[in-house]
């Protein structure tokens, strides 16, 4: 076979068998992470405020939470009703670290802080980290689907 047959039979391989190859999945748009920035602002506003409607509304219905020190919860009533006994808040910030997903699903890392006001003793302050994974509804918004955070702090000895 001549050299210029070779070559031009490479080639021709080359491109079928990248023709073969299944397309990328659409990635997320710009529109699609600012959304998914205002419902975490949405989130933390909620929380501050100890609006807990508002705060369980941005969960899907067949939502899933995994808490630490506590077994998971699972429903956005039972959501509702887990933050309901939160202690009051003065301070909380969910800053988003990484937002990375497909068109229909995402997946949230961020970081939290929090100060929790107890009755009757000091404020006790923690930080850590969350995860979340959100679907993409109908009507463009992205609602959590799965969430877990732990803290940063030390375990009492």
């Amino acid at each position: 076979m001549r050299p210029t047959v070779q070559i031009f039979t490479l080639i021709l391989a080359a491109l079928i068998f990248s023709a073969c190859q299944a397309p990328a999945p659409p990635t997320l748009s710009d529109a699609d992470i600012a959304a998914i920035r205002t419902a975490n602002a949405s989130y933390a506003s909620a929380a501050k405020a100890r609006d807990w409607g508002a705060l369980a509304a941005l969960y899907a219905q067949d939502a899933i939470i995994m808490p630490p020190n506590h077994p998971p919860v699972t429903g956005r009533a039972n959501i509702q009703v887990y933050f309901q006994a939160f202690p009051p808040m003065s301070a909380f910030e969910v800053p988003i670290v990484e937002i990375e997903g497909r068109s229909d699903l995402a997946v949230v890392r961020g970081t939290y802080s929090m100060t929790i006001i107890q009755e009757g003793s000091a404020p006790v302050t923690d930080s850590g980290k969350w995860m979340e994974m959100r679907r993409k509804q109908a009507d463009g918004s992205w609602l959590i689907y799965c969430d877990i955070w732990n803290s940063d702090m030390a375990m009492p000895k």
